[in-house]
């Protein structure tokens, strides 16, 4: 089969696009595949997850179940059985890629999902790796698997990446209208790969390799990191000054040109960007290189919490009491505003700090009924009703998150002391900048 044949299969939808990993990025990805006619196949190794698609369900609050329903009577079929590989035209890897306990890169679902698929691949398909990575990723283990299984890159079969740019909650921009950064080992690699995506997105940025694509997706969440460790910083200089850095913040974003608002908060949560610059510096240290930019503002973000504990503990102080033995109320335990996602959220940190310290801790989360189990963190708190009962017994009310759904009116006339990691609250007697 000619590049052309491939492509003219996958532009007429005669054959099924493979999902692999059904989360924050496979989920969305499958939705909109099966929105423009194609059959998807998603595989998880998460039997629930994928019992609940296929009931048309959703475990991902934002991700509304009607379409996933639409997407299962159109076709959509999740399944933990890879022998169903040699059905799809496509494959896309969307799996997580973590760090491990050194902050080194953690390519295990990376190298799992290859040896799952790598006895059912065929002829004539398309392989992409939509993961961030560092930068050589695609080379360096994609491609010797696909050549190990005896098939000539670019010729029989295809390889490419093409990074993901979800922004979960983010009704603004949606899979189908954020432009998507493709590559491909080969020049006929690229062409299949540009081919697919053309499909369901309004705009694809071609790129010359897979390595430029993986930079480009670290150069993003680099830029982000980057910027809110700046204004961390600056927060903690513009609070000695008594100065609140949001109003700065604001008045600074007025200028037309030259400036971009970023905002500080009590750390960096997320899939992303607390985790992807780290990709690099250790792809950087790989070469006797040292990436110190990036990793100073990785220091400053991963001290934020330990600095609004610090402010908790001056808040208390200012009314006689200490944070040991004191009723504090987390507002907020995902990772930003308005998701279920609980990724690298500070403000497992923050409760576990507060805990240590022998605060007696509550919090109250509209998209958490309880705190789910993670690798780091096991906590058994159920969310509290956030009511004036609540704000009145806390001693303190600490905003992690600022959800739009919560009553930032009810929570400032009832808490009677309130440390606000997010700028929603005017400064007052009782309102202390973190």
């Amino acid at each position: 089969m000619s590049v052309n044949n491939l492509k003219s299969q996958i532009i007429n939808r005669k054959s099924s696009i493979g999902i692999i990993g059904l989360g924050y990025v496979g989920l969305p990805l499958a939705i909109r595949f099966s929105e423009e006619g194609f059959r998807v196949i998603g595989f998880d190794v998460d039997g629930k997850k994928v019992q609940m698609l296929n009931s048309g369900q959703s475990y991902i609050k934002h991700i509304d179940a009607k379409l996933i329903d639409t997407a299962v009577k159109n076709g959509f079929k999740a399944t933990s059985d890879f022998s169903h590989i040699p059905s799809t035209a496509a494959i896309l890897i969307c799996v997580p890629t973590p760090l491990g306990v050194h902050n080194e890169p953690d390519l295990s679902y990376i190298h799992s999902t290859l040896q799952s698929i790598k006895p059912h691949l065929t002829e004539n398909q398309l392989l992409v790796l939509e993961s961030t990575t560092y930068p050589g990723t695609t080379e360096e283990e994609i491609v010797p698997v696909v050549e190990k299984a005896g098939f000539k890159i670019g010729t029989n079969f295809f390889v490419g990446y093409s990074p993901e740019r979800e922004d979960p909650g983010n009704k603004n921009f949606t899979t189908k209208t954020i432009p998507k950064v493709v590559s491909g080992y080969t020049e006929n690699c690229l062409e299949v790969t540009k081919a697919l995506y053309d499909q369901i997105v309004d705009q694809t940025v071609p790129v010359s390799s897979p390595k430029v694509a993986e930079m480009t997706k670290i150069l993003e969440n680099i830029h982000r990191a980057v910027n809110i460790g700046l204004v961390n910083e600056l927060k903690m200089v513009a609070d000695k000054m008594d100065i609140d850095i949001y109003e700065v913040i604001d008045a600074a974003a007025t200028k037309p040109f030259g400036f971009t608002p970023y905002y500080p908060g009590p750390g960096l949560g997320g899939h992303c960007i607390p985790i992807d610059p780290f990709y690099l510096t250790w792809k950087a240290k790989e070469m006797g290189m040292n990436t110190r930019f990036i990793e100073l503002a990785g220091e400053i973000n991963t001290a934020m919490p330990a600095y609004v504990v610090q402010k908790v503990g001056e808040a208390l102080n200012s009314v006689g009491k200490s944070i040991k033995g004191s009723q504090i109320l987390i507002l907020g335990l995902a990772y930003k505003k308005n998701v279920d996602d609980l990724r690298e959220s500070p403000s497992l940190e923050l409760i576990e700090s507060l805990l240590d310290k022998g605060a007696v801790v509550e919090y109250s989360d509209p998209y958490f009924k309880t705190i789910p189990h993670t690798r780091n963190y096991q906590f058994e708190l159920e969310s509290k009703a956030l009511n004036a009962e609540t704000l009145k017994s806390a001693d303190l009310v600490l905003l992690a998150t600022d959800h739009d759904d919560f009553d930032y009116k009810l929570i400032e006339k009832e808490a009677s002391l309130i440390v606000d990691t997010r700028g929603r609250f005017n400064h007052s007697n009782k309102v202390i900048k973190a």
